[in-house]
């Protein structure tokens, strides 16, 4: 019985251990760059075993897109629980991709987003919504910034999140090939000090006083 019992748990892992393969291939490889067969000896299951998981290489596509933004989803959620105010908010924010690439992974995203044009739809679709929810979420956090008046911001506030995301991504691409994640610290730190407020509290004026 307890090998039986053994043997269901290990059916059930097994798409976990799939995603979570695919995934490290995907981040260091790019979606192009893997197949069905990397991941079944890396694991040292048969080819069959991943299709009886996933039908097929866009199926785990999606299904690895999906994971990746919900667990984004879930750092974001935990950045406003902590509060703070809009500075805080963002270098956490960087923080995320910055430890993806202590990791030697780059964005799963963005690497998706390089081979774009040869994903299947679905894959595609996931991969926008993906940089929409953090754009989104991003527009909230400079609104925020502008309010409290911890941001200096011209216009909107969403061509600010576009901007950080879009930067962000580029300076992981950009640091990747010379293993060095103080570069992309060091292009964060500038990105996101250009958005900060210039301004200093304006001291009383003598008739104020």
């Amino acid at each position: 019985m307890q090998q039986a019992g053994g043997r269901r748990r290990a059916n059930r892992d097994t798409p976990e251990r799939i995603l979570d393969s695919a995934e490290r291939l995907v981040q260091s490889r790019g979606f192009n760059g893997f197949s069905y067969a990397d991941v079944a000896a890396e694991l040292g299951i048969t080819k069959a075993s991943l299709h009886y998981h996933f039908a097929g290489k866009a199926e785990l596509g999606q299904a690895l897109v999906e994971r990746y933004a919900a667990r984004f989803v879930a750092a974001l959620e935990g950045i406003d629980a902590a509060g703070g105010d809009a500075p805080a908010k963002l270098d956490a924010y960087t923080r995320i991709y910055g430890d993806v690439l202590r990791n030697k992974r780059m964005c799963l995203c963005g690497m998706l987003a390089a081979d774009y044009d040869t994903l299947p739809p679905p894959m595609r679709d996931a991969v926008i919504r993906f940089f929409d929810d953090n754009e989104s979420w991003l527009t909230k956090v400079f609104e925020q910034g502008r309010s409290e008046g911890s941001l200096q911001l011209e216009g909107s506030s969403h061509e600010p999140a576009q901007a950080l995301v879009s930067g962000l991504e580029g300076a992981m691409l950009v640091a990747r090939p010379y293993g060095d994640v103080a570069r992309f610290e060091s292009a964060a730190t500038r990105l996101l000090a250009s958005l900060a407020s210039a301004t200093t509290p304006e001291r009383p004026s003598r008739n104020d006083r």
